[in-house]
């Protein structure tokens, strides 16, 4: 069976083709045959992509004005040119796609329908970064492979068991009836890192009670009890919570009523000002990539410096707000980009937790350690860095979908 995952995210665009041969599911994630990136930001009105297969990397540098016509061109790089793995899209027998946005609708990964479809978009305005471009997505599968099935599995859905005192804001009850509540995102990624740790501390999931951290471009938290999700950091939508590369992270409400009444700013100029120029970007003036901002701040650069600082100030006291939720600690999980690869990171966040008796090996910490222990024997606290496998977990869910139809 062969199975395209898509998992477009905020700043980027990765797709895969797995071809799974045997008859179950196997326990561990296999390679891919085929992956394929493309770097939406790092160069304005250019697409940068990397395709790898097991025989070939082909890199490219595409200017657009359309996002779809560079998707179609990457998909294309599966069965045609220097990249090609299989003799034509038809293939593929199954597409699944990481959706932000799943809201109070859809608490599981879903065959994706007109209907679904129709909600996905609705659901845009709670995600204006992220549902739009899942729609793109599934749209562009439609016009390449027509009635190939095609499975949205949520971020929101592992978090749609919280309880209600972590997910009802302390508005008016109008909101509870509305939906206006925390939803979580990243699920996918946090539910799979939480179940790696588990096994790679040969626990049971339900004994465990573990925060995982998944900082990428967009960034969150979530307490993890008894293998289910009791508390996250982002809430409504994909803005709240943690500061990140360009979204603000959770702000004082009145900054906003005061950016109205005395700025002339409008929901829309709101949207750009919280969702795409504030973060790392707002405060350093210099990328909303943390890699950019550490080397600006190496480099003396003040604001640099300053952005740093809040970041690592705001990843603490969430790891502090997820621990009190807990009510206890056995692991923390960092994973996706950030998590995965900044050691700097890492260190400054739990440095901050010693006093609870978690001891880091700070030469693992540096080693650009992947699926391991990072802290020490001694540690009370179990320190991990997991490579977060989100295509992987589509992969399960649309494998499951299509052997039950």
């Amino acid at each position: 069976m062969k199975i395209l995952v898509l998992n477009a995210g905020s700043s980027s665009q990765k797709t895969c083709l797995y071809d799974i041969t045997d008859a179950t599911l196997p326990d561990h994630p296999p390679k891919p045959i085929w992956q394929g990136m493309i770097d939406w930001t790092h160069q304005a009105g250019v697409a940068e992509i990397a395709v790898e297969t097991a025989q070939k990397t082909v890199e490219q540098e595409i200017p657009f004005d359309d996002r779809s016509s560079v998707l179609k061109s990457l998909l294309a790089m599966s069965w045609t040119g220097e990249t090609q793995v299989i003799n034509s899209p038809g293939e593929i027998d199954i597409v699944g796609h990481r959706v932000v946005h799943g809201g109070r609708k859809y608490h599981n990964s879903t065959r994706i329908t007109p209907e679904v479809k129709e909600t996905i978009a609705q659901l845009s305005e709670l995600a204006p970064v992220h549902n739009p471009a899942n729609l793109q997505g599934i749209e562009v599968v439609e016009a390449i492979l027509g009635e190939v099935p095609q499975v949205a599995v949520f971020d929101t859905a592992f978090h749609a068991q919280m309880p209600d005192a972590a997910a009802i804001y302390p508005g008016t009850y109008e909101w509870v009836e509305r939906g206006l509540r925390r939803y979580g995102f990243h699920g996918t990624s946090h539910q799979y890192c939480a179940e790696q740790a588990a096994e790679l501390l040969g626990r049971d999931l339900s004994e465990l009670k573990i925060i995982t951290c998944h900082l990428g471009n967009g960034a969150s938290l979530a307490a993890i009890r008894n293998g289910l999700s009791i508390d996250t950091t982002m809430g409504f939508t994909p803005l709240d919570g943690l500061m990140m590369g360009s979204r603000s992270g959770a702000v004082d409400p009145s900054i906003l009523i005061h950016l109205i009444r005395h700025d002339g700013y409008d929901a829309d100029k709101l949207d750009h000002l919280l969702n795409k120029a504030s973060g790392l970007l707002g405060i350093s003036g210099v990328s909303n990539d943390l890699r950019q901002v550490q080397t600006a701040s190496d480099q003396g650069n003040p604001r640099a410096q300053l952005a740093l600082e809040i970041y690592i100030h705001r990843l603490r006291s969430g790891i502090g707000s997820m621990l009190a939720s807990l009510g206890g600690w056995d692991a923390l999980v960092f994973t996706a980009g950030v998590g995965e690869n900044a050691a700097q990171i890492r260190a400054a966040a739990c440095e901050a937790f010693e006093f609870l008796g978690l001891e880091l090996d700070l030469e693992k910490n540096v080693n650009r350690p992947r699926n391991q222990i990072i802290s020490t024997p001694d540690s009370r606290v179990h320190v991990l860095v997991i490579h977060t496998q989100e295509d992987w977990a589509i992969v399960r869910d649309c494998w499951k979908l299509l052997k039950n139809e």
